[in-house]
This record gives structure tokens, C-alpha cells and sequence, in this order.
């Protein structure tokens, strides 16, 4: 039986790739325009698991994203890293004069700023997808119109790479978590990595004194985030990732920090990608 697995984009997308690198090819993708529509699909029972960008390298964290997953109550049950590379595309047989207009992402257009510098003549429009982009100049014949697009939407939508790798930033890599309604899918002795979520109290030293738990425990901090919890002004909740070597090094953690902690969550525990 396939596995329906919820991203937001279209074939071809970075989040596709995602899906086929984690899961295989033995899946039903279920494309959504926006996170938002993944996660209701998600707790509605019609898809299994979703795929979500969290942060890139260059960018940073896709803010919106952690309270979609706080405030929906899902779980990050695995991660994904994922080298991005954009690619210059255009219908085949077309050239870079053909060129008028470059349609992608607005990330993308950011991300390939340098390149374009050189083109002044070209015009950047940003798009709601990069593969949507990629298909939208294969379905409509478009002949001036270029996407920035990954290689797996030149595949599928038979379009020409023109300029691969046309970012500004060679090493750019994208970290992707995996969701799901329940927690824990994994025996306990292969999760090493976990994702959580609290309050710390208006006083002088309440997050060090957090993060020096995290420490005695051998906890590795590896993201810290800080959103602003909405109902409250001027209050903050801390996102935080931790990995670590044994399991019991972290119940002992949450034990710890279910006392010291307001509104202390366990997002997902999971099993570390390779970076």
C-alpha cells in the first residue's frame, strides 16, 4: 500500500525530491499550495505523513512553520537535509537570449541574485513554486519565460538547463522535518535526536539556567529558535533542538525540564539525518 505523503508544491519541487530520498519512489504525493493545507490534510486523516521546510542554511528558519507544528499539536517523527541547486530552464532548443523574463520562487530569486547582475536586461518575477514555474513554460509554450527550478523539474516537465548551480552560495542546504499525527515510530534506542518546545520565566538567568540542564544532561544544542507566544505580549516560547548519544540521558531531560519549564512540549523525537 502507498504511503500518502503531503508536501507543499508540485512534482519536481525541492520538497518532491525530499519525499522520493526519504520514503522511495513507492508513494501517492499529495501537492498542496501551502503548509498550512499540508498540515489540515495531515489531521484530517487524508494524508499520512507531511514534509516541511524548517530552515535553510542561508535564510535561516521558516518562522511560521514552528507554530504550525506547536499549535496543530503534530509530530516531527524525521528530518531530511537536502543540498539545494538552482537551475537556469527553458523550453528545449531555446537559448539564454531568448530570455525576457525569469519566473521562480521568490527564495530562488534572492538566492541567484549574482547571476543576474550581469543580465540587467532580464526581468525577476516571483512565483509561488519554483516547479510550478517549470511546468507553466512546458504547458504553455512559453518562449521568453526561464524558471529556476531543481534538475528533477527539467526531468519531468522536459525542459533544458541552460546555467546549473546558478546560486550565489554554493553550499546551500535546506533542512526538511517529517510530520506525522502520532509521536514516536521509532524503539527508543535508534531515536538521538529530539525537537522541543517551552516558556521560561521573566526572570534574570531562568534560560541559562535551561540550557545548563541541557548541558548536564549531555544534551548537544543544536537549534535554538525564539518565537513570541502570540496570547501573551512580550513573552517568548523557545523552539529547541537537542541530540544525544542515549536515550535515558534524555527522559531525565524532560523529567527536569516538565518542572522547571511553563508549557514544556515534546514536538518529536526522531532519528538524526546526516548533514
Amino acid at each position: 500500500m502507498e504511503l500518502k505523503i503531503a508536501i507543499q508544491g508540485i512534482k519536481g519541487s525541492n520538497h518532491h525530491q525530499v519525499a522520493r530520498d526519504y520514503f522511495g519512489d513507492n508513494i501517492e504525493l499529495l501537492e498542496y499550495n501551502s503548509f498550512d493545507a499540508v498540515v489540515d490534510n495531515l489531521l484530517q486523516g487524508v494524508a499520512d505523513m507531511g514534509i516541511m521546510a524548517i530552515e535553510n542554511s542561508i535564510a535561516g528558519s521558516i518562522i511560521p512553520n514552528y507554530n504550525l507544528v506547536y499549535h496543530n499539536n503534530i509530530h516531527i517523527i524525521g528530518e531530511h537535509y537536502l543540498n539545494i541547486h538552482h537551475n537556469l530552464m527553458v523550453l528545449k532548443g531555446k537559448t539564454f537570449e531568448d530570455i525576457k523574463e525569469v519566473h521562480s520562487h521568490p527564495m530562488a530569486l534572492l538566492q541567484c541574485k549574482e547571476f543576474f547582475k550581469a543580465h540587467s536586461r532580464i526581468k525577476l518575477v516571483e512565483s509561488v513554486d519554483t516547479a510550478e514555474t517549470a511546468k507553466r513554460i512546458k504547458e504553455g509554450n512559453l518562449n521568453n519565460i526561464a524558471a529556476i527550478a531543481p534538475k528533477m523539474a527539467a526531468e519531468l516537465y522536459g525542459l533544458d538547463i541552460i546555467a546549473d548551480n546558478i546560486q550565489t552560495i554554493v553550499n546551500n542546504s535546506t533542512r526538511f522535518i517529517i510530520l506525522k499525527k502520532q509521536n514516536k515510530v521509532l524503539p527508543k534506542e535508534e531515536i538521538n535526536k529530539a525537537s522541543l518546545r517551552f516558556i521560561t520565566d521573566h526572570k534574570r538567568g531562568s534560560l541559562a539556567t535551561v540550557l545548563n540542564v541541557l548541558s548536564d544532561c549531555n544534551m548537544n544544542l543544536t537549534k535554538i529558535q525564539s518565537l513570541p507566544v502570540i496570547e501573551t505580549p512580550w513573552k517568548y516560547a523557545f523552539f529547541v533542538d537537542v541530540t544525544f548519544d542515549k536515550y535515558e540521558q534524555f527522559s531525565k531531560t524532560k523529567s527536569l525540564l516538565q518542572i522547571m519549564a511553563e508549557d514544556f512540549r515534546v514536538l518529536g523525537e526522531y532519528k538524526k539525518a546526516l548533514l
